[in-house]
Formats: C-alpha cells, sequence, structure tokens
C-alpha cells in the first residue's frame, strides 16, 4: 500500500501538481516557493501567495520563547516571498491550540510575529482560532513584485554560477527561531538572479529543486560553502560541512547568476550589503545529476539528504 512514509513529500507534491488544475491569471503553481498569480487590476503587478506552519514538536519545543516561535512562523513566510524577490503585503495567521493554553503564551506569539513583520511592511489583517491538543501557528501571505518580475525556480540555465547568502549549518542551536529573513536582499536580486530558492530543507535538497525546475544539473564545490560556527561547534557524526548541506531552516538565499554577470554583480552586492554572499559552484547540462567537488577535485554524487517530510526522522 502506498503511503505517505513510502512516498515522501516531494512525490506527493508531484503527484497532488496533476490533481490541481490552474487558471488562466495563474503564471506558477505548485512548486515554487510561492504562487504567482497576475493581478487582475491596472496595478501592473502579481501577487505572490504562500502558506506554511509550525508545529509544537516538529518546529519547535514547549520551551522555546513565544516570541520567538511567533517570529519563526512569519518568517518563514517572508522567506518565501524573498525567494521571489517579493514585496511583502499582507498575512492572515491561524491558531491552533488547547484550550489550556495561558494567554501570556499567545501574546507572546503574536508578539514575536508582529515585529518582524512590521520590519519589513507586512501586515497581519486577521485569520482564524481552534482547538486541538497541539500547539500550532498556520500562516497565509501575500507579497507582490512587478509583472512577470517573480524569479523562478525554473529559470537557470547551464553555465550559470550557484550562490549564497550568509553561512549555512548548525540551525537547530537556536538561529531555526531567529533567523533573519533575506527580504530586501531577495528584492535586490531580481535585477540579476535567474533562478532562487530559501534554504528550508537544506542545501542538498534545495539545489534540487533548483535543478530540477530547471531541467538542469549542478556542481557544488565543497570548500566553497560557507559554513557558521554553530556547525563547527557540534560534536556529533556529521562533519562541519554535512551539516551545512543537511540541516536545513537556514533561511539563507541560494540563486544563480549568469556567468558573465557574476564580477558586477559581486561588485555591486559588496557596495550595497554587509552579509557575505559567496559563489559556491554552477550549473550544469548533466540533467538530473548533481554533485560534490572536493578540494582535490574529485566529484561524489550530491545526494538529497535533507530534511523531507513524511520521512526525515
Amino acid at each position: 500500500m502506498d503511503t505517505l512514509g513510502t512516498w515522501g513529500e516531494r512525490r506527493l507534491i508531484d503527484h497532488l501538481r496533476q490533481r490541481l488544475p490552474a487558471g488562466p491569471d495563474v503564471r506558477c503553481g505548485i512548486g515554487d516557493d510561492t504562487a504567482v498569480v497576475r493581478a487582475e487590476d491596472k496595478s501592473g503587478e502579481d501577487l505572490l501567495l504562500t502558506s506554511d506552519a509550525v508545529i509544537a514538536g516538529r518546529h519547535f519545543l514547549p520551551t522555546d520563547a513565544p516570541a520567538d516561535v511567533g517570529h519563526k512562523a512569519i518568517g518563514r513566510a517572508l522567506s518565501d516571498i524573498a525567494a521571489m524577490g517579493g514585496v511583502p503585503r499582507w498575512a492572515l495567521i491561524d491558531l491552533v491550540a488547547p484550550p489550556d493554553t495561558a494567554v501570556t503564551v499567545i501574546e507572546g506569539l503574536y508578539d514575536g510575529a508582529v515585529r518582524l513583520a512590521a520590519r519589513h511592511g507586512l501586515a497581519i489583517i486577521g485569520g482564524d482560532t481552534t482547538q486541538s491538543t497541539t500547539l500550532e501557528l498556520h500562516v497565509f501571505a501575500v507579497g507582490s513584485v512587478p509583472r512577470d518580475a517573480a524569479v523562478l525556480r525554473s529559470g537557470a540555465r547551464p553555465g550559470d554560477i550557484l550562490l549564497v547568502t550568509g553561512a549555512l549549518g548548525g540551525s537547530r542551536a537556536g538561529r531555526h527561531l531567529r533567523f533573519a529573513p533575506r527580504v530586501a536582499e531577495g528584492q535586490w536580486l531580481r535585477a540579476w538572479a535567474t533562478a532562487m530558492i530559501d534554504l528550508s530543507d537544506g542545501l542538498a535538497t534545495d539545489l534540487r529543486h533548483i535543478a530540477t525546475r530547471s531541467g538542469t544539473g549542478a556542481r557544488l564545490d565543497a570548500q566553497a560553502v560557507p559554513i557558521t560556527p554553530a556547525a563547527h561547534g557540534l560534536t556529533d557524526a556529521h562533519t562541519p560541512l554535512a551539516h551545512a548541506l543537511t540541516d536545513g531552516e537556514d533561511y539563507e538565499l541560494l540563486f544563480t547568476v549568469p556567468a558573465a554577470r557574476l564580477d558586477a554583480m559581486l561588485n555591486a552586492w559588496r557596495a550595497t550589503w554587509t552579509i557575505p554572499c559567496t559563489p559556491i559552484g554552477a550549473i550544469t547540462a548533466d540533467t538530473g545529476h548533481l554533485r560534490l567537488r572536493a578540494a582535490d577535485g574529485v566529484e561524489t554524487d550530491l545526494l538529497p539528504n535533507g530534511f523531507e517530510h513524511f520521512r526525515s526522522p
């Protein structure tokens, strides 16, 4: 019998995509960081629609500060909009909670959500409340981009250079709750990026999403991947590089730029931003094949060992 556990999230999404029709005003449906819908007014914009959830025991612990949980709930939606190069507009929050939840906890959740939303011009304008046995926040958010300007996962071409903002790995040390969604940087990258995604499931997995949607392959240079001090400080069986490739919840931006524009893009980046931006590989014509090149030049298959719902513990 087929189950979600045997299929995994990615196969489920591909299966559902075939069952969900798209209207003539839908530029991009299932399969990207947000859906992209043509606005019917004369604003000259496309709307970006995304939804996400944070659930106790899966995305946060009962001991985590409520304000941090609210920050994460809104931050995940903001990161999706950032990955499309979008401007945040509005959000709804559905609150799911046990009846014995302290009101002060709910106040903390919303305080954290409102603070981050206000920082990026996102207005929280409503939602729903319902009772359950688990504390959950479900966020639906809307952003906008100039018409046809959304940066999709499908725009990468062989020869494009892969780049990433910030550093990766070790998010479990607390950064998964207190990350900074790269909203302004994503908008800036609309002028440069051919494809983009936010790193929520891990570099090894999310890079495959770009390659799959673009019909390409990719080569990642192991020694170029920027790794956080937190990943270097973990004392388990995995190397810092393995953490950078698979931990997930970094919420940095992975994107591609044509090789001919790389130097100009990096010079403009350094003149504009203080966070690092690092070339880490290239898009290849070897469709479906992702390779990891070590410092000695030896290449191995890059496996999608990041997080996947219904399969990962």
